[in-house]
């Protein structure tokens, strides 16, 4: 499946818009999460990732953990 996708404005963001089809393949609504993951392909949007899951919620500990030392090394 292939769909062209636009680019539009939102406030001061950009967003794209999804076809009634492609949410409806991806199994998703309006309000879920979607990941998109740079491959050797090109790009992949998905509604679940379990490796950017992993990761993120190690970077948010981290950032708990060692908040006074990121605010110095931001400095």
């Amino acid at each position: 499946m292939t769909a062209k996708l636009k680019i539009t404005s939102i406030g001061n963001s950009a967003g794209v818009i999804l076809p009634k089809e492609v949410l409806e393949k991806l199994r998703v609504e309006k309000g879920d999460t979607l990941f998109l993951t740079e491959t050797p392909n090109g790009f992949e949007i998905s509604p679940h990732d379990d490796e950017v899951e992993r990761q993120m919620e190690i970077a948010e500990k981290v950032m708990r953990e060692n908040r006074n030392l990121l605010r110095k090394l931001a400095q």
